[in-house]
């Protein structure tokens, strides 16, 4: 009985020698390099742009009026808001709470009206020319 023996050949190289498994290296033109980061960078901001959107809070307007009510000065002939600020609180910065009096009645600048009332913030309701919120 004979017996034939296959023998496999290893792969052969330019040199003649068996040819090595070598990893492929991927390399990028400068256009492929753009491209995979503009991809990249649009997938950071869509998957950003999903978790704001699924994170943020919902706002809803309401027709009923809120029943806060804030202690107020009236304003007397020649008052300015500078110095009701350094009425209501002597030691303090009066920019600040003039600020603060700007925003809190809405008021386009800081000129003030004779008799108009002013409200103020909470924490100056006993403070003395301050009428109390009713």
């Amino acid at each position: 009985m004979t017996a034939t023996a296959s023998l496999e050949q290893a792969p052969v190289g330019i040199d003649g020698r068996a040819a090595r498994e070598t990893p492929v290296h991927l390399r990028l033109t400068h256009r492929g390099r753009v491209v995979f980061g503009t991809i990249g960078t649009l997938l950071t901001a869509g998957v950003l742009a999903l978790l704001a959107a699924l994170g943020a809070t919902s706002a809803s307007a309401s027709a009923e009026q809120s029943e806060q009510s804030f202690s107020t000065v009236v304003a007397a002939p020649g008052d300015s808001l500078w110095g009701i600020a350094e009425s209501l609180d002597p030691e303090g910065d009066p920019r600040d709470l003039v600020a603060e009096l700007v925003t809190l009645n809405g008021m386009d600048g800081s000129g003030v009206q004779a008799g108009e009332s002013i409200a103020v913030p909470t924490r100056y309701a006993d403070a003395p020319g301050v009428i109390p919120a009713q």
